[in-house]
């Protein structure tokens, strides 16, 4: 597959993923449905490097036990909380930001620079979310939406540190498909514990719909759409293949606006163009 066709699955796939949790939203607990998807994924990903003899022990465990927590659990506890409030679509775009976070991360934990760009950029970005939200949290205040853009900017925080941790186990020599497989299956530990402490009662997919969305969110979303990107960042350098967190985020609006009914309004279409300025300025200027 060339880099062409890498880059366009990666695109639909996490365009059209968010639309899949909120078809999840419903009936079955929030922190079930995570581990539902969780414990395919692991399932299907071990066993797929069990089989082509490619499953390696990690070196050291402290770093995938680390992305556990933060890539395959509490940030998808957040995700799904704010698509039970604000369409799966914006959510997206909050998302989308988490290129910044992650530069903002990386001089925390790793003492990067932090260049004027990325400064310049987060503006951008957080003036585009508050175009997007202006009708809803400024001209009529709405709590709902404020708890959904909460929920949407935690799960984001939590998918940087999840960066920062998997950037450790690329630095220990752990390949991220070892990385990944491992903290799917340690995450889907971490949520049937959360489960088992809440006293969340495990429901079975209610419909037809509901098993079609967790389908496609194990298989595509997290390990098809993932192993795409990481052969786009090994064949293009991370700066260009980032460019499908620019993209992705139009193919969940449409979607959204298709199967959700999101409604356009001015600033909200301003806002949008505003945030992938922002996400643009981020990257521009990088290589690899």
């Amino acid at each position: 597959m060339n880099n062409a066709s890498l880059f366009l699955v990666t695109v639909l796939i996490w365009g059209t993923s968010w639309i899949g949790i909120a078809w999840q939203i419903g009936p079955v607990p929030v922190t079930v449905s995570v581990f539902y998807r969780i414990l395919l994924g692991a399932v299907l990903l071990l066993i797929g490097l069990v089989v082509s003899g490619r499953l390696r022990r990690p070196c050291c465990w402290r770093f995938i036990v680390l992305q556990a927590f933060c890539l395959f659990s509490l940030n998808f506890i957040a995700l799904y909380h704010a698509a039970a409030l604000i369409p799966s679509g914006l959510i997206s775009v909050v998302f989308s930001l988490a290129s910044i976070f992650n530069a903002l991360n990386a001089r925390v934990f790793f003492g990067d620079r932090i260049t004027l760009r990325v400064m310049a950029a987060a503006l951008i970005g957080v003036g585009g979310l508050v175009l997007i939200f202006w009708q809803n949290l400024v001209v009529s205040l709405d709590i709902p939406t404020l708890q959904g853009i909460g929920w949407a900017a935690l799960g984001m925080l939590f998918f940087s540190w999840g960066n920062m941790a998997s950037r450790r186990n690329s630095s220990l020599g752990i390949a991220p498909i070892q990385a990944n497989a491992w903290g799917m299956g340690i995450g889907s530990l971490i949520l049937l514990a959360v489960i088992i402490g809440g006293g969340e009662p495990f429901v079975l997919p209610p419909d037809i719909r509901y098993v079609l969305a967790l389908v496609y969110l194990a298989v595509f979303a997290s390990i098809v759409g993932f192993t795409t990107y990481l052969l786009l960042v090994a064949r293009m350098g991370s700066a260009q293949a980032g460019y499908a967190t620019v993209v992705f985020p139009v193919v969940a609006l449409i979607v959204s606006t298709v199967f959700e009914g999101y409604v356009w309004t001015a600033s909200a279409f301003f806002g949008v163009g505003l945030t992938l300025i922002g996400n643009l300025v981020m990257f521009s200027g990088r290589r690899g």
